[in-house]
C-alpha cells in the first residue's frame, strides 16, 4: 500500500479543501485533472488530425491523374505540380503532426495549401457568413493556426527535442 501511496504525484484535492463545499472541490479536482493529463488533448488532436491529413496526402498523390484534372477544373495555376506539391504538403505535413516534429513549421504550408483551396475553390459559392464559418477548410485553418500557436504540446517529439536542447547548453 505504501508503493500506491508514492506513486500518485499529490492528491487532486489540497487538505485546505477537505471541508469546502462539494461543487468547489468537484471543480478543483477537475482542475488539477486538467493540469494533470494537459498533455493528453494536444497529442490526441495531432495524432487524428495528423491522420487525416497524411490520408488525403497519400489519396492526392496515389490518384495525381484524378486530382490534377480536379485541379484543371477548378482553375489551379499548374495543375499537375500543383496536386503533386498538394499532395506530398498534405502527407508529410500529417506524419509530421502525428510525430509533434517541426509543428509550428509544419502547420505554414498546410495552412497555405487550404487558403488557397478556400480562396481559388470554396469561396466563389460562398454567399453568407453563416455558409463561411460552416466550411471545412476554415475549421482546418483555425486547428492548423491553434497549433501554430500553441505548440504539439508535452507529448511530442519536438518537446523531447527542446529538454534535450535545454539540459545540455
Amino acid at each position: 500500500m505504501q508503493r500506491c501511496a508514492t506513486f500518485m504525484k499529490k492528491p487532486l484535492v489540497p487538505a485546505s479543501m477537505q471541508d469546502a463545499p462539494l461543487p468547489e472541490r468537484a471543480h478543483a479536482v477537475l482542475r488539477a485533472l486538467a493540469a494533470r493529463y494537459d498533455w493528453l488533448a494536444p497529442l490526441l488532436l495531432r495524432l487524428v488530425f495528423g491522420y487525416f491529413w497524411a490520408e488525403t496526402g497519400w489519396a492526392k498523390l496515389m490518384n495525381h491523374d484524378g486530382f490534377t484534372e480536379r485541379f484543371v477544373n477548378w482553375g489551379i495555376p499548374f495543375p499537375g505540380l500543383s496536386a503533386y506539391v498538394s499532395g506530398a504538403t498534405d502527407l508529410v505535413g500529417g506524419v509530421l503532426l502525428m510525430l509533434g516534429l517541426m509543428t509550428r513549421l509544419t502547420t505554414l504550408p498546410m495552412i497555405f495549401n487550404m487558403i488557397v483551396a478556400l480562396a481559388l475553390v470554396v469561396l466563389p459559392g460562398v454567399s453568407t457568413l453563416d455558409d463561411f464559418v460552416e466550411l471545412n477548410e476554415v475549421l482546418y485553418i483555425l486547428v492548423l493556426f491553434w497549433l501554430s500557436m500553441a505548440g504539439p504540446g508535452r507529448a511530442s517529439l519536438d518537446h523531447l527535442i527542446a529538454r534535450r536542447s535545454a539540459s545540455r547548453a
